[in-house]
């Protein structure tokens, strides 16, 4: 076989090589993580770069980085830093914690209502669920209260 020739796959040769379902496959490509085939039909064939590819995704995931943060990470990066962030060498520049920003950090609030029963709120709840949230937490008094 001539190395030099790029390989082709099928989409189940493509995911059993990568350990993802052929599902996952087309999930990828449909939200822009992984690229179009390509071909279409029963031609459609997947190459090296789709491998390499996939497999940084799952490197990425087992550091658990959200998808969103993967496909950032990804973003720009040439086949061959793709092909070493799959072999698990994931340069410096790819940050694998993923990004908050202190305006998305969210506070919640832990109030028990009975043995075995919590309700969590938000702090960027709407008043709405506030005032269910303060109409709960005095029932479960009043009903704590009448035992």
């Amino acid at each position: 076989m001539d190395e030099r020739r790029p390989q082709r796959l099928k989409l189940d040769e493509l995911a059993e090589r990568a350990g993802v379902s052929a599902r996952t496959v087309r999930y990828y490509v449909q939200r822009g993580l992984l690229p179009a085939p390509e071909f279409r039909g029963p031609d459609t064939a997947y190459g090296e770069e789709h491998l390499h590819r996939l497999k940084a995704i799952r490197a990425l995931q087992e550091r658990h980085m959200p998808l969103d943060a993967i496909e950032a990470a990804l973003a720009g990066k040439s086949p061959e830093e793709i092909a070493r962030i799959a072999r698990g060498k994931a340069p410096a520049a790819v940050d694998v914690t993923p990004a908050v920003s202190r305006s998305t950090v969210e506070r919640i609030t832990r109030h028990t209502l009975a043995p075995g029963l919590e309700l969590h709120v938000s702090d960027q709840a709407s008043p709405e669920v506030r005032a269910l949230a303060d109409l709960l937490l005095r029932e479960a008094a009043h009903t704590r209260g009448t035992r």
